[in-house]
């Protein structure tokens, strides 16, 4: 995949970065053959650009006994779409809010640590929401393809 403004040497370090994000300068610099100084600065030029935006740890849901993933799929009117992607965008449980096309205004992902929990977002936080005009939730029960971050 080709992006303006990424040569060669960015997208190999992004690309490793995205496998192994603990990677050192060094391990980086002896893979795609350049210095420890200059794989530093080229991400830390990546960072300021606002290309790499973090790192972190990523968790799966489903291998957490009894935790539970779910998406919901969230139309709203027109008016009240800011108003609902804040207070969802303030609760923990919820880890994404999407503004998609279609339909569906909103793409929510959350993981609760039980049934239980997913009961009580829905009811004082889901329902409540204002403007909604339609909802769906749906279970996610295992990962087939998860791709993190954007394969160059």
């Amino acid at each position: 995949m080709f992006l303006e403004g990424l040569d060669t040497l960015d997208q190999k370090i992004i690309q490793l970065l995205i496998e192994n994000a603990r990677a050192s300068y060094s391990e980086i610099g002896e893979k795609i053959g350049i210095s420890r100084v200059a794989v530093k600065a080229r991400i830390q030029s990546l960072e300021e650009r606002g290309i790499i935006e973090e790192y972190t740890t990523i968790i799966n849901p489903q291998k957490i006994n009894g935790a539970v993933s779910c998406y919901f799929e969230i139309e709203t009117q027109p008016e009240s779409l800011t108003k609902v992607s804040e207070i969802l965008k303030e609760n923990e449980t919820i880890t994404q809010v999407y503004r998609v096309t279609g339909k569906d205004k909103l793409h929510v992902h959350a993981v609760c640590s039980s049934n239980d929990e997913m009961e009580k977002l829905i009811r004082d936080v889901i329902d409540p929401l204002p403007g909604v005009t339609s909802c769906s939730c749906n279970i996610i029960l295992g990962r087939i393809k998860d791709i993190k971050g954007l394969r160059l």
